[in-house]
């Protein structure tokens, strides 16, 4: 997300806000480009994923415009709100794709996946927004870390400013969320194994 002169987000929200339409095509052309990225980089952890990143990018702009008058003091804070609208995006696809699967016949699965037992993305994606909840329950920083880190594309320092901790308090909750996470799916992948 660093790059060089960036847009006055906060201040095209704050218009937009007030009602000039202007500054949200201003907004849309500035974030569109960094929101496609981010969507494309969790579509590409897995090839079956049956989304485009445009779509996930238009969703969240949908999202954006029915809430009107979004307050964000910084480009951070307006990612970090995208973060969580990406994450939400990203499970209700899963939990339709789930749903269209149970009342519709057969679900074809490869003779490779069948072997290996691996599950479906969108069965990964429920599963780590379940395990993300239950931590966030425990430790909700942590959690707040993980989204930020892992749906909002945000860097350590970036997640640290947003939350307004430090750098370092940021990379460790990271790789203790993350160590977390790991064993909570790995448990939930091996059912009757403790």
């Amino acid at each position: 997300m660093a790059g060089t002169a960036q847009p006055d987000i906060s201040g095209m929200l704050a218009a937009w806000g007030a009602g000039d339409t202007r500054a949200l095509n201003s907004l849309i052309s500035a974030v569109y480009p960094e929101l496609r990225r981010i969507a494309r980089r969790h579509l590409s952890r897995s090839p079956e994923y049956s989304m485009e990143s445009a779509a996930v990018a238009n969703e969240v702009y949908l999202k954006l415009l029915r809430a009107r008058g979004i307050q964000c003091e910084s480009r951070l804070r307006f990612f970090a709100l995208c973060a969580q609208i990406i994450r939400r995006i990203l499970v209700d696809h899963a939990r339709r794709q789930r749903y269209a699967k149970r009342g519709g016949g057969a679900v074809e699965v490869s003779l490779d996946e069948a072997a290996l037992g691996a599950p479906s993305r969108d069965a990964a994606i429920l599963a780590l927004d379940e395990a993300l909840a239950t931590l966030s329950k425990m430790d909700p920083r942590k959690g707040r870390v993980v989204e930020l880190r892992y749906f909002g594309g945000l860097t350590v320092e970036e997640t640290a400013e947003v939350l307004g901790i430090s750098p370092e308090t940021a990379h460790r909750d990271w790789r203790m969320a993350k160590s977390w996470l790991f064993r909570e799916l790995s448990a939930a992948r091996r059912p009757g194994e403790d």
